[in-house]
């Protein structure tokens, strides 16, 4: 039976894991604001400069080239973004399940402990009954750690797919810069 100290303690242990889960989350998305700040700001600067450069052209030839220079850099620059984008949402998605895989864990452990304390003050005869359950407890466990590794490898071969994409986008602008400016 569990008594007025143990379940006082494990709401504060749930009430920290749950501020834990929150700050982490919250750093995530304060990663997210700086890094659409900075942008945000390069952007504008690299606006003035540019509107600044076309203020300042005599020759009509020179503005397909100030163009053509402004518009070459942005798919680059789109692919860092998403890159760095991509990396902030990935740590942070990384953190918040290795924090919930741990309190999964101990919770099963509790559970297990519980279901061992219940056994031993279990009457007469109930030992059937009791092996039933431990075998669907120990089933549950293995169906839930099964669903585990299977989002893991999911998750790992979209992260391959995504970096693969990002590689391949990041050679393809490459090549279009070097073949604009030859």
């Amino acid at each position: 039976m569990l008594t007025v100290e143990q379940i006082t303690s494990a709401q504060k242990n749930n009430l920290n894991v749950f501020f834990g889960l929150t700050e982490t989350a919250f750093s995530g998305v304060e990663k997210l604001v700086e890094l659409n700040l900075a942008a945000a700001k390069a952007a504008f600067n690299e606006n003035v400069q540019h509107v600044q450069a076309m203020m300042s052209i005599k020759d009509p030839a020179e503005i397909v080239a100030l163009q053509s220079a402004f518009y070459q850099p942005i798919a680059e620059k789109s692919v860092a973004y998403s890159r760095h984008a991509y990396e902030i949402a990935t740590s942070t998605t990384s953190e918040l399940s290795k924090s919930i895989e741990s309190q999964a864990q101990e919770a099963q452990h509790a559970m297990m402990s519980m279901i061992d304390g219940a056994t031993k003050n279990a009457p007469q005869g109930s030992e059937a009954a009791v092996a039933m359950f431990k075998n669907a407890m120990a089933a549950s466990q293995n169906a839930i750690e099964t669903a585990q590794k299977a989002i893991k490898q999911v998750t790992e071969t979209a992260e391959a797919n995504i970096q693969a994409a990002v590689s391949s986008a990041t050679t393809a602008t490459k090549t279009t810069k070097k073949r604009a400016t030859v």
